[in-house]
């Protein structure tokens, strides 16, 4: 499941319900997490560690608490990319990249605001998507452990600004 031979369809759907507040956006799910078939699946990315820390509440485990956890924050959570031609889990590597279709999960809550995950999602959605949804998009710095450069507190401190959203 590593790419780079041809075109992958993203895996999951997005995960959202009808108090979603605010649209956290990736790039592509990596291969441990297409493996795992949910968000944020390395061991090392940062991601679920940076929420549970921005909202107060307990790292998650498992599926079923990472959807609780996302669901009790107010948060939906989806990547910009529907397919792509991708080496690994680099997003560098990101070729021939297809949008999602956002208003499957804009149209369905209220969403007050939209924040990518990292540069590689932020320049997709400023090309592909905000031509469509013409809703401007947050780049938050990545919870990638690429992104070494921003330690945990200071990823939770620059995520914070997702609680402004209540």
């Amino acid at each position: 499941m590593s790419g780079g031979e041809g075109p992958i369809r993203h895996p999951f759907d997005p995960v959202w319900n009808a108090d979603s507040r605010v649209l956290i956006l990736g790039s592509f799910p990596s291969v441990k997490s297409r493996e795992d078939g949910f968000y944020y699946g390395h061991p090392q990315n940062r991601f679920w560690k940076v929420i549970s820390a921005v909202f107060d509440r307990e790292v998650p485990h498992g599926l079923e608490e990472k959807r609780a956890l996302l669901f009790s924050c107010g948060l939906a959570l989806w990547d910009t990319v529907a397919s792509c031609s991708v080496t690994g889990s680099a997003d560098a590597s990101i070729r021939n990249a297809q949008p999602n279709d956002l208003d499957r999960v804009l149209s369905r809550c209220p969403i007050r605001m939209i924040c990518c995950n990292g540069k590689t999602a932020y320049e997709t959605y400023r090309r592909l998507i905000l031509p469509v949804t013409g809703r401007e998009a947050l780049c938050l710095p990545s919870t990638s452990p690429a992104n070494a450069v921003w330690t945990l507190p200071k990823l939770v401190e620059a995520w914070r600004v997702i609680r402004e959203a209540d």
